[in-house]
């Protein structure tokens, strides 16, 4: 569905897991005394960029970073008593490729929630279920812990996925040496370096909120979000991990291919090797010239015949005696 005006949905938290649903104007009139306010909004919107650099109170800088930023890496910084969040999620969307991580800009203080992004996201939906259903967050603080776990949990099958994958084409490299092997590994390794790309700095993000002087964040939230990192620490070693395996079953298969080249250049070589004496004696004896010995012989032909098969068998025993070959 695309909203031109940039409007996703708004709600305005009842603190008891629930929220009301809230158009543009309901967003105008709101004031901090009515309760928590959420909105989401896309950021190519014409009325969403309005709205943050005219209404929100933000400095320019800050509403620009949320609105145009194209960086998308993800940080965490303490402005005033808000702070403002860039995060990445799965990329869910249709034709996409998970890697393909989509941004998911933030500005929380104790009243008031913002969230941006670009392409679908899955975390602000859910949440939005969540308030439907009377089991959303309660606060600004319990949002984040919430919405930042949400994303990890959407991050984890695709981790699963990767690794189940190194191990089918590490079982395959047992059996078979196929070169199609090697794109397939190239494939994998490269999702594991863009997905790690983002993640490493996602969790120096979420550890920067256990340091962050914010009044509103809770105790038990800074908790949450601590074991939220402790799991996208987790994550990204083992993108890692996948990285190296299927690095390490590559160069398997890359050594695999040169040594079945080898032995078959060896085999050549052997075969070349075996017939050059035979080739020069052919040769010599194919040449037109007045002396050639035996033209006027019968048996001359038979005896160079006979003569080139015991030189090729001769030839052999030298060089195995030699451990040529």
């Amino acid at each position: 569905m695309q909203h031109t005006d940039g409007l996703l949905f708004a709600y305005k938290l009842d603190g008891n897991g629930g929220g009301v649903p809230l158009d543009w104007n309901d967003i105008r009139e709101w004031k901090p005394e009515d309760g928590v306010l959420w909105i989401h909004l896309d950021r190519t919107g014409d009325e969403a960029n309005e709205w943050m650099r005219e209404y929100t109170g933000l400095d320019d800088a800050t509403a620009s970073a949320l609105l145009i930023s194209t960086a998308n890496r993800p940080r965490v910084q303490a402005i005033g008593d808000g702070l403002m969040v860039i995060m990445r999620g799965i990329n869910m969307n249709p034709d996409d490729e998970p890697d393909d991580m989509v941004g998911l800009h933030m500005w929380i203080d104790s009243k008031r929630i913002i969230t941006l992004r670009r392409r679908r996201l899955m975390a602000g939906a859910q949440i939005e279920e969540q308030l439907r259903s009377g089991h959303g967050p309660h606060n600004s603080s319990e949002f984040l812990s919430r919405i930042s776990d949400l994303l990890m949990q959407a991050i984890v099958p695709v981790i699963d996925d990767l690794d189940d994958k190194v191990d089918e084409l590490q079982a395959e490299l047992i059996e078979t040496s196929d070169t199609s092997l090697r794109s397939r590994l190239q494939n994998i390794r490269q999702k594991a370096i863009n997905l790690r790309r983002y993640l490493a700095p996602q969790r120096d993000a979420l550890s920067r909120f256990q340091t962050e002087p914010i009044q509103w964040l809770t105790d038990l939230d800074r908790a949450y979000l601590r074991e939220t990192a402790d799991r996208t620490l987790r994550i990204v070693e083992d993108l890692d991990s996948i990285r190296e395996r299927a690095a390490v079953a590559q160069d398997e298969l890359n050594n695999r291919m040169n040594e079945r080249m080898n032995r078959t250049m060896y085999v050549l070589t052997v075969v070349a090797a075996l017939l050059l004496p035979p080739s020069l004696l052919t040769g010599l004896f194919g040449i037109n010239v007045a002396g050639m010995p035996g033209v006027d012989t019968e048996w001359s032909f038979a005896l160079i015949a006979i003569s080139i098969p015991i030189l090729a068998v001769v030839e052999f025993i030298v060089l195995r005696w030699l451990k040529w070959i």
